[in-house]
């Protein structure tokens, strides 16, 4: 390989002249729930919102401004805002081609990060499109390229990263690290890795993109059939040759969450770690959640980023709500006649629910003459509550239907 521990250590200087050691914390509820340690590497509170910003400085901080015509990278949304960022501090011009699925909220950040000196082109449906015209017009132009993972320059910025969990907490005994390209576990793993070579690396992919366990399974990049995640930072088909050595070298266990589990990852983390993250930030803690607990303590999840639009983040914790059981969807068919309704929600009220919605309906299809239809979306304590509610307005002759 074309980096080391000594590359990631190299690259401080240049890395914190415009990022900073984010937070490593431990996480009181997990650390009770697992029986040791859970500690939080909180990257979703760097500057850019997430860990590319590393990569970016160590990688266009190095080039002298008078040797290059500008920079040119593609991204989902991270990487281009970190390079954004990078290319500002720089004084260089820089490029962003990003998916045209891109987050309308990250591009908007990456165009406000180059504050007048970054050009945002939307092109492609997938990653590995909107990289192949990036790269063309690279060569069209004579701009340098900045790849989000498969640089050795990016890869030991984003190492530093793996230094501050050893220099903030010593060695740990799991590390849950996300993987999409493989830049960030390649930096980790030479930062963490070639210093304690008994720390348990727990690479996490989603499973709408998740090729590291069938490439580790056949020695070799195996690209992903298609590729589709709410985790947009890691929605990538394959590893690069040079971030694929680096997982055959220093992965230990690698596994796959669903998007179930990676929505339900980011509102635990909203309810219970009071911390924002994305797609790609909660697969580490959906991962210890639901597929595999630590083996060795004390485990740190990576949090990479917590850039995820607000629009999505509502969606999904309405999904997370019901899922818990505490909002239920319940439909009735009440007599039409005035108080049937007003008992209907008199019933609701005593049982301490609130209610979000009311829709009235006196025309449905399945509705008998002298009845309506009345669909009620319900805030409860949680399941069990719900299910009693049910079970009392039943009991009170409330006729619910499909």
């Amino acid at each position: 390989m074309d980096f080391g521990r000594k590359d990631v250590l190299a690259a401080r200087e240049r890395v914190y002249r415009l990022a900073y050691s984010t937070p490593l914390v431990e996480e009181d509820p997990l650390s009770d729930r697992f029986g040791g340690r859970i500690l939080s590497k909180l990257e979703n509170l760097q500057v850019s919102g997430s860990f590319k910003i590393r990569g970016a400085a160590n990688k266009i901080l190095s080039l002298d401004p008078s040797d290059v015509r500008g920079v040119i990278a593609a991204s989902a949304g991270n990487h281009a805002r970190g390079v954004a960022r990078a290319a500002r501090a720089a004084g260089i011009p820089a490029t962003l081609v990003m998916p045209v699925w891109a987050p309308v909220s990250k591009a908007a950040a990456a165009e406000r990060e180059g504050g007048g000196n970054t050009r945002i082109i939307l092109q492609g449906e997938t990653f590995e499109e909107a990289s192949r015209h990036a790269l063309a017009l690279a060569g069209e132009s004579g701009l340098t390229v900045v790849h989000p993972f498969d640089d050795s320059m990016v890869i030991a910025g984003q190492g530093t990263l793996g230094l501050e969990i050893v220099e903030g907490s010593g060695p740990p005994g799991t590390l849950y690290v996300p993987v999409g390209g493989g830049g960030l576990l390649a930096g980790i793993g030479a930062a963490v890795k070639e210093k304690d070579p008994s720390v348990e690396i727990v690479a996490v992919q989603a499973a709408g993109a998740s090729s590291l366990v069938p490439s580790l399974r056949n020695g070799k990049p195996v690209a992903s059939p298609e590729v589709h995640t709410i985790a947009d930072g890691i929605a990538v088909s394959c590893m690069s040759e040079r971030t694929f050595e680096a997982a055959k070298r220093y992965v230990d266990d690698a596994v796959t969450v669903d998007e179930e589990e990676i929505a339900a990852a980011i509102l635990y983390a909203l309810e219970e770690m009071k911390t924002t993250l994305e797609g790609a930030g909660a697969a580490p803690l959906a991962a210890l959640l639901y597929k595999r607990p630590p083996k060795k303590f004390p485990a740190v999840l990576v949090l990479s980023g917590g850039n995820i639009d607000v629009n999505f983040l509502a969606q999904i914790t309405e999904r997370g709500l019901f899922r818990s059981g505490r909002l239920i969807r319940l439909r009735f068919l009440v007599t039409d006649r005035p108080g049937s309704l007003a008992a209907l929600l008199a019933a609701v009220a005593c049982a301490r629910s609130n209610v979000v919605s009311i829709e009235h309906d006196r025309l449905p299809p399945d509705c008998p003459p002298g009845y309506s239809a009345v669909v009620l979306l319900l805030e409860t304590r949680d399941r069990a509550h719900g299910e009693a509610l049910s079970a009392s307005l039943a009991a009170q002759g409330f006729r619910q239907t499909n």
